[in-house]
């Protein structure tokens, strides 16, 4: 092919209608979940269980802070069985911080909005799961299809 073909072929277009890139953005999204929501919930119970005063905000703050940095730990494992070690917590360190921030305030502006404080109760727990999935899937649903970037 010639340097002019090359030129003038056309981009494929963003569309949102790949189902296989749905779904691995879902399983990325899942694993991200999981990680955030581990350091997250276990942040808050800690606050809970233990009846430690602290103003709803700063609670809710230190989840999130800790639920990225259970999220950063959960991946650089998980990538550590495809690469070496430093460069699977360069990978994970470099993965998006817009999703996971987004994932980190949907859940906690669930449970603050309904319950009204940093709080788990066993009801709430599927709605902030469902917010903090559904609110960064698109976002890495358009990185995927868009940039091919995923951290699994």
């Amino acid at each position: 092919m010639t340097q002019t073909a090359t030129l003038n072929k056309p981009k494929p277009r963003f569309h949102w209608k790949c189902k296989h890139t749905w779904r691995l953005s879902a399983k990325n999204t899942l694993w991200c979940l999981l990680g955030c929501s581990i350091g997250d919930f276990g942040t808050i119970l800690y606050f809970q269980l233990n009846q430690i005063s602290w103003p709803t905000l700063n609670i809710m703050i230190l989840a999130i802070i800790n639920g990225l940095i259970t999220s950063i730990i959960l991946e650089t494992f998980i990538l550590s069985k495809q690469m070496q070690l430093k460069k699977a917590f360069q990978t994970a360190m470099t993965m998006s911080f817009i999703s996971m921030i987004a994932m980190e305030i949907a859940m906690n502006a669930v449970d603050w909005i309904i319950i009204g404080e940093a709080k788990l109760v066993w009801w709430i727990v599927p709605i902030m799961l469902i917010a903090g999935f559904l609110t960064p899937w698109p976002y890495n649903y358009y990185r995927l299809k868009k940039y091919n970037i995923a951290c699994h």
